[in-house]
């Protein structure tokens, strides 16, 4: 495993095991959310996003953070392992709640140098977090399921990891 891309649904705990394994392997950890966010949550155009991206993966080995489909051209065709954190919807809603709950709280910058932060009035509106999770949840299953099946990824190799002991067998066995 030299080139990984970590994905799931919001909350299904992608940057903690993103950052688990850049840890243990000693590579860096390339968070697609911080390379899209700019200040005041406004988004990075494709032209942007896709430039800091060639740029940060322009490197032996990495593991990658995100869902953006629209970076798959870049991302996916040099990536030799995805791992697809698949948990249950009551577990993914379940993280996804509390930590924007403790996000909130807290009102901890989640990018440096962003100032953009969750809060009880972001995750009751149409820009919440949780719900994106609903709106995303099932249509997310689909597209995992149909690239892991794809030929043009045949180059890769998926992980589908689907509960919390999964994800602590596999950081176990294969990175130990």
């Amino acid at each position: 495993m030299k080139k990984i891309i970590v994905v799931g649904t919001t909350g299904s705990g992608k940057s903690t095991l993103a950052k688990a394994l850049a840890e243990k392997l000693s590579y860096p950890c390339i968070q697609l959310d911080l390379l899209f966010w700019k200040p005041n949550w406004e988004s990075s155009t494709d032209e942007e996003f896709f430039t800091k991206i060639e740029n940060e993966i322009d490197i032996p080995n990495w593991v990658l953070d995100g869902n953006y489909g629209r970076t798959n051209h870049i991302t996916w065709k040099d990536a030799d392992t995805v791992i697809w954190i698949n948990l249950p919807f009551w577990l993914t809603l379940y993280q996804n709640l509390s930590r924007s709950i403790k996000r909130a709280i807290s009102n901890e910058e989640l990018w440096p140098n962003t100032g953009n932060r969750e809060s009880f009035k972001r995750m009751f509106s149409k820009d919440s977090i949780v719900l994106w999770l609903f709106k995303t949840y099932g249509s997310s299953i689909e597209r995992y399921e149909e690239r892991m099946k794809n030929p043009t990824y045949s180059h890769i190799k998926f992980f589908r990891l689907r509960s919390r002991k999964e994800i602590a067998h596999f950081l176990e066995k294969y990175v130990s």
